[in-house]
Parts: structure tokens; sequence; C-alpha cells
């Protein structure tokens, strides 16, 4: 799955988000937005919009016909293929050891 970036922030938007909050968690927001030179809104919305990508490519469950899970198994049992950028990797000592 590709992350798709926001739409910019200078193009019109079509819809309204409204939500309610409480004062102390406003003026944080704020605070925030304001830090990073942003409007509350830009600031929700992409703030927003980065953790909602986040939570879908970190989804671990994926369903799958009984013939693409066959296929999808072979692959895995499939012996790897020669790789030698990969041996270098694995044979090269981690630089915390």
């Amino acid at each position: 799955m590709e992350a798709r970036s926001p739409e910019p922030v200078n193009r019109n938007r079509d819809v309204t988000i409204n939500i309610r909050a409480h004062l102390a968690q406003r003026e944080l927001i704020d605070r925030a937005a304001e830090a990073l030179g942003k409007s509350r809104s830009d600031f929700m919305l992409e703030t927003a919009c980065r953790e909602a990508e986040a939570v879908l490519l970190d989804r671990r469950l994926f369903m799958l016909s009984d013939e693409k899970f066959q296929q999808f198994m072979e692959l895995l049992d499939a012996p790897p293929s020669a790789n030698e950028n990969l041996r270098k990797l694995l044979s090269t000592k981690a630089p915390w050891d």
C-alpha cells in the first residue's frame, strides 16, 4: 500500500470537519500550530492525516481467497533467490555488537 500525501494546503477544501474539544486541548493545539507557523486548521488536518496513514499502514491483518493464500504460502516456502547484498548484510557485524 502506497502512502498518499494529504492534499496541499493551498487547495480549496470542499468539506467541513467539526470537532469539540476542551479549552486546554485547543490551547495546546494552537501553541503547537503557532510553533510551526501553521493555522490551527492546517496543523490539525496535517496531523490527523499523518496519523491516519500510520494507522492504515500498520494494519497486519489481510484477507486472501484460498487460491491467493496458496500462492502466498508457496512464495513463502520457496527457497530465497541469490542476493549478494542480503548475504553481505547478514554477515556484517551489527554496530552495537
